[in-house]
């Protein structure tokens, strides 16, 4: 065969390879943009939805802490369309004892709440479900996943109109309604539920100069994971439907370290007056670190009808 023949049958294709790869990589990203399936876990970003006459929008920011261990808060904030639905997901997974429980939450609850056959019939059965099955699965896999937990928030945002909260352990969930803060979490404390660990074997104790722990250890009645208290605590989450109207402007999704130094009002009116909810989840943060939180500091803030 002629050299010069056989140059171009070799080069050619390996043109075309070269030039393919960037056209394709661009082709993922638009479509992924225009499924809104953007999502991240870590450092700052924003977004919006699409479809819905009621807009939505928002942005987040996380601060690793201080405490000497690696970045344990991981998050959601993506935008889905199913079912002829947009639905906004979000949510914060505060892990401790290891990330491995809060990972594989960011990866599979809302997989697993939307993959509930009743979930757009009976969201709040769904929910639940999800939560449990879910927390039993990790159970199951304390040997993979590794003996630590999680407390989670996670928001529902459907066609920006109405809005699902849930939530297990401390991290929380607070809006903005008539220019002043309504929480629409549980904080799920040891000491209030006292009663409900003692009855599954449990105890609750408090030293001086620290807050009430189960079995000395979780400073929290609710969570996923921690294989070792599995029979002393609950995995099932406080459920919220929110209908959304024109008085209410925001809602902030934030893990404990946030909330130890900044009390819900405060939060409020910190960011009421800014439209741009990354700015405002950074400046919450922020503000957060500034007040000695040596916590894991992740938010999210979500505008409604921006």
């Amino acid at each position: 065969m002629n050299p010069q023949v056989s140059l171009r049958l070799y080069l050619f294709p390996l043109l075309y390879y070269i030039i393919s790869i960037p056209i394709c990589f661009n082709i993922l990203v638009l479509v992924k943009s225009a499924a809104c399936l953007n999502s991240s876990s870590a450092g700052t970003g924003k977004g919006q939805s699409r479809f819905s006459s009621n807009k939505v929008k928002h942005g987040f920011h996380l601060i690793e802490g201080k405490s000497g261990h690696d970045m344990e808060d991981y998050i959601v904030a993506e935008y889905r369309y199913e079912n002829n639905h947009e639905l906004g997901l979000f949510a914060i997974f505060d892990g401790h004892l290891g990330d491995g429980v809060p990972s594989y939450l960011k990866d599979n609850l809302f997989n697993n709440i939307l993959r509930e056959p009743i979930f757009w019939s009976d969201p709040e059965a769904a929910i639940k479900h999800a939560y449990q099955s879910t927390n039993k699965f990790i159970l199951e896999n304390s040997k993979q996943l590794g003996p630590g937990g999680s407390t989670a928030v996670t928001a529902i945002v459907v066609d920006g109109k109405d809005l699902w909260i849930a939530n297990v352990g401390d991290s929380r969930a607070v809006l903005c309604e008539r220019g002043t803060a309504n929480q629409i979490t549980v904080d799920h404390e040891p000491d209030v539920e006292r009663q409900n660990i003692e009855e599954r074997g449990g105890f609750v104790t408090l030293f001086p100069g620290d807050v009430p722990r189960v079995n000395g250890q979780l400073a929290v009645a609710r969570a996923f994971g921690d294989q070792s208290l599995k029979a002393h605590l609950s995995s099932e989450p406080d459920v919220r439907h929110v209908p959304i109207d024109s008085t209410m402007k925001f809602v902030i999704l934030a893990s404990d370290g946030l909330w130890k130094v900044i009390k819900n009002n405060e939060a409020v009116n910190l960011v009421k007056s800014m439209r741009d909810p990354q700015a405002a989840a950074k400046r919450l943060t922020t503000e957060a670190l500034a007040r000695k939180s040596s916590d894991d500091i992740s938010c999210i803030v979500i505008r409604f009808r921006s």
